[in-house]
């Protein structure tokens, strides 16, 4: 979409100059053999990040979310998740088709679920009964634009998980997001969690790929299900190496992105035809749910018509997502775009 302002998704981005040098280098070998030097380095490298034992790289999210929700439970089990989460909206009823769970979605205020709802949710103990396996969060949370998960009340759904005997997953494809606006480091968040999914084509300007990060038992049993799931690639390092160089330059620079979203909502707030919650731009997205009598559509076309490309979100409203090849000139130039069509 040459010509355009894309603000629909921080996946937009293209490999850098520099990432698609690290690329042309990798140095490779079969990673189902084990023998990618260049996947072993990345899944080395953001396993220590996290404090985690160990990481296994994969082509998506969704796929890496999936073989978590599956390494974790058994057919028949239940999780739990809020009622916007990625898994649940997104994600193409995987957990019903490929582990024979259900979903068991709580409501959420801004993105967060707490750990009195969750109690609530927890499936009292009866043959007829499915077992509640598994708690999943998301941080940061799309739904609800980019919106940070309190760490506090991670602390608290952790201790409850301990006391029930359930495991807790993260859905943190946008987890960077959440450690640099937030100033809590990764090795923090990621101590309350059995599995973590991380992106690396969300924000970091990655071409493709996420990892997945656990205990070493753990990853080894989500190897056989990212195997049988169709995620075993051969010669990978030519990917690996555009997630190092993602990992290693992109991450502290996600704070230019939280100050375009931020410059971006605080612009527009004005506007009669939309309601924008500046509470919730806390990092790289900004929603605005449409106030007035024009729709959805209508509002996307005529953006798309004077050079601004954003999303269709819930409940009558739109997305702009901010990343590293949209500078703080395009952020300005699609303010003055608003501004000039709604008036």
């Amino acid at each position: 979409m040459n010509n355009y302002i894309d603000l629909r998704s921080d996946t937009v981005t293209k490999p850098s100059p520099e990432m698609r040098n690290a690329i042309f280098e990798a140095e490779v070998g079969d990673d189902v053999y084990g023998e990618d030097p260049t996947v072993n380095l990345l899944q080395k490298k953001v396993s220590e990040m996290f404090g985690k034992e160990a990481a296994l790289f994969v082509p998506s999210g969704v796929m890496g979310n999936q073989v978590c929700i599956k390494t974790h439970t058994n057919p028949g089990d239940e999780i739990i998740a809020d009622v916007d989460a990625h898994i649940f909206v997104y994600e193409n009823a995987a957990p019903a088709v490929l582990s024979g769970v259900s979903i068991k979605t709580i409501q959420n205020q801004n993105g967060v679920i707490t750990a009195e709802q969750i109690k609530a949710a927890i499936r009292p103990k009866a043959y007829y009964l499915p077992v509640t396996r598994l708690i999943c969060l998301e941080n940061t949370h799309g739904r609800s634009g980019g919106t940070i998960f309190p760490i506090d009340e991670i602390r608290k759904i952790y201790n409850l998980a301990k006391e029930e005997n359930i495991k807790m997953h993260l859905d943190g494809a946008r987890l960077w997001n959440a450690a640099v606006a937030s100033d809590i480091s990764l090795k923090e968040y990621a101590k309350y969690f059995d599995s973590i999914l991380v992106c690396l084509s969300k924000g970091l300007g990655a071409p493709i790929g996420s990892l997945i990060v656990g205990d070493s038992e753990f990853i080894e049993r989500a190897r056989v299900y990212r195997k049988m799931f169709g995620g075993g690639m051969r010669q990978v390092g030519i990917l690996a190496a555009a997630g190092i160089y993602a990992v290693e330059n992109n991450i502290q620079r996600l704070a230019e992105d939280h100050l375009k979203a931020k410059r971006l909502a605080e612009e527009l707030q004005s506007l009669k035809t939309f309601y924008i919650n500046l509470q919730n731009v806390q990092t790289n997205m900004v929603i605005f749910k449409i106030v007035s009598e024009i729709s959805q559509q209508e509002v996307l076309e005529k953006l798309k018509a004077n050079g601004v490309l954003l999303t269709p979100e819930h409940h009558n409203s739109i997305r702009a997502v901010t990343h590293l090849d949209v500078t703080f000139d395009d952020i300005d130039k699609a303010i003055s775009v608003f501004k000039r069509i709604f008036k």
